[in-house]
């Protein structure tokens, strides 16, 4: 199980954790009876408090993603159907949606300017058949975007 943490990013870690892995989840990555690391590892690994990660394990839990067997560890269970799988990318893209809209404006970025670059983007992503990445060219004209 892979999970990165964007500490720079405004959404809270607890909750980066919880998409990522239902993400790994919805795409087959982690299945039904994948044994997930401790959340004392997991913390270890990703350097949060171990709080942090219990609370994203706990959400899981209840959500009905993940199992915690007292003494055994926690497991996934059994994937959703096909309709909850499409809530669910659904329910992500309007997070990552309404994420970006409120960063853009905090940066004081208007809307018309917010359905001009991205109307860029998707129609290069049409015509190319996967999406832009960092290191095209940026709308602007001014050579490749910036690196993260």
């Amino acid at each position: 199980m892979n999970v990165e943490i964007d500490f720079r990013s405004h959404v809270p870690i607890y909750l980066q954790i919880i998409e990522q892995i239902k993400g790994q989840v919805v795409v087959g990555a982690l299945r039904p009876g994948d044994q997930l690391a401790t959340v004392r590892q997991m913390a270890a690994d990703l350097r949060v408090n171990f709080n942090t990660v219990a609370r994203a394990y706990r959400i899981l839990d209840e959500a009905g993603f993940i199992s915690t067997q007292q003494g055994r560890g926690t497991y996934v269970v059994e994937p959703p159907d096909r309709e909850q799988i499409e809530g669910l990318r659904q329910a992500s893209l309007d997070g990552l949606a309404r994420t970006f809209l409120t960063d853009a404006a905090r940066l004081g970025v208007g809307p018309s300017d917010v359905d001009r670059i991205l109307g860029k983007l998707l129609s290069r992503w049409r015509s190319t058949g996967s999406p832009p990445d960092d290191g095209e060219e940026d709308l602007r004209g001014e050579g490749p975007g910036p690196k993260n």
